[in-house]
């Protein structure tokens, strides 16, 4: 069976895609890409916001439509939200965010016989990690580790607790022991994941948490780069960044689940937090990892979000002084507490807002940037193009060379600059 996968959403999704696609050719079919006559197409979706699922159910229609002797599958948070909608969309197979062993079985099933259906489970009713091995596609220097699965902290915005789920933890040797496999098939940089990996090792015994997961993990693997993911303000304490600062590995970038940087906006989301608590954790994190890079995730527009409620985000972002922001105008959600508020802030009004936070954050980011230049940075090398080389920093900033025959490589280089938004410089000669 020639199958191809196409993927929306969050670095989970892209996690579990690339999870599908191993087993898959364990299974003995081959992978094709989008423009290539497949005998399954699978669309792994996203509902984390109402233009996510809208994006989704598109995806799925114009499968169904443009391959008419193709089996369409979905799987993921969307029909997962909306089975019904899904079904609609005349997709042959409909799953939602769990079993993805059961996906792959009934979507054989349905290439031998025809046999198609929709198999929706109850995400709460979820007890066991689904684990999943972990990977990289070939010629990829980067591969995803998905640690945890599910949320329990009912954001008043967000559907994915109902989506995926309570809290589920991948067991600590299973996890160290994927990540050695990974670095023994030649992996230079493994990314830490999940759906909120803060939460990680609260359904399991012992007191496992996050900060002692990446300590063995460093340890296990200390010559393969260590990133990790979206984290929630809270974990932010003295002890979890005196724990971090001793793996040597670890990439020194910092992505904080921030949201809003106005108390009452961040009361009325259900955050649980405030800012004196976020200006506590980034001076923390400063302290611990001086020269790292700083960035964060904003919604504008939420209900109620006066101009002067956003004005105290917007100058508490710029007192933050993010090296790089994700900013998003508020998605009103169906079946999320917010949905149902007085006071929704007009598009026109969200989008003007994006606007003026995004202006702020490109400011920070070129601040950033140009505090590099004149400073040696250690650059895992992805791609090249045009006798160019491009790669990333251990801060998460891209950073251009001259040169090819990089790619996978880690090297050394003196920023000598910023241009169109990302770094440029030198490798510096290895002593031979």
């Amino acid at each position: 069976m020639k199958v191809s996968v196409y993927t929306l959403g969050c670095k989970t999704n892209q996690f579990e895609s690339q999870a599908l696609e191993a087993m898959l050719l364990e299974r003995g079919h081959r992978l094709c890409s989008a423009d290539e006559p497949a005998d399954a197409l699978i669309i792994n979706t996203c509902a984390v916001t109402a233009e996510s699922a809208a994006k989704s159910r598109r995806a799925a229609a114009k499968a169904v439509k443009n391959n008419p002797d193709c089996i369409v599958a979905l799987c993921g948070c969307w029909p997962q939200i909306s089975p019904e909608e899904a079904e609609s969309t005349g997709a042959h197979l409909v799953y939602g965010s769990g079993d993805k062993s059961g996906f792959l079985r009934d979507l054989e099933r349905a290439f031998r016989s025809g046999q198609t259906g929709i198999q929706i489970d109850e995400p709460f009713s979820r007890k066991d990690f689904e684990v999943l091995p972990a990977g990289s596609l070939s010629g990829r220097t980067r591969a995803m580790l998905k640690i945890q699965d599910g949320c329990q902290n009912f954001c008043a915005y967000c559907i994915i607790p109902y989506a995926r789920g309570a809290i589920r933890s991948l067991k600590m040797p299973d996890a160290v022991s994927e990540a050695e496999r990974l670095y023994a098939q030649g992996i230079k940089e493994l990314v830490i994941t999940g759906i909120e990996i803060s939460s990680y090792g609260k359904d399991l015994p012992d007191g496992e948490n996050l900060g002692g997961l990446i300590s063995r993990i460093g340890q296990a693997v200390p010559d393969m780069r260590l990133r990790i993911g979206s984290l929630e303000p809270r974990i932010i304490t003295r002890e979890f960044c005196r724990l971090l600062a001793g793996v040597k590995n670890l990439c020194e970038h910092f992505h904080l689940s921030l949201q809003s940087g106005c108390d009452q906006t961040l009361f009325r989301m259900r955050r649980r937090y405030d800012t004196a608590l976020v200006k506590s954790a980034i001076e923390l994190i400063r302290e611990y990892f001086p020269h790292c890079g700083l960035t964060a995730d904003l919604i504008v527009g939420f209900p109620g979000e006066t101009e002067e409620e956003f004005q105290k985000t917007l100058d508490f972002i710029k007192a933050c002084a993010f090296s790089s922001m994700h900013i998003f105008p508020y998605s009103r959600r169906p079946k999320t507490p917010a949905y149902h508020m007085k006071d929704q802030v007009p598009k026109a009004i969200k989008k003007e807002r994006c606007r003026r936070a995004a202006s702020a954050a490109g400011e920070m980011k070129l601040s950033f940037l140009r505090s590099l230049v004149g400073t040696v940075q250690s650059v895992l090398f992805e791609s090249e193009q045009d006798g160019v080389s491009l790669g990333h920093t251990r801060s998460y900033n891209l950073l251009a060379v001259n040169g090819d025959n990089l790619t996978n490589l880690i090297k050394k280089v003196m920023v000598t600059g910023v241009k169109n938004g990302h770094l440029f410089g030198d490798l510096i000669k290895e002593k031979v």
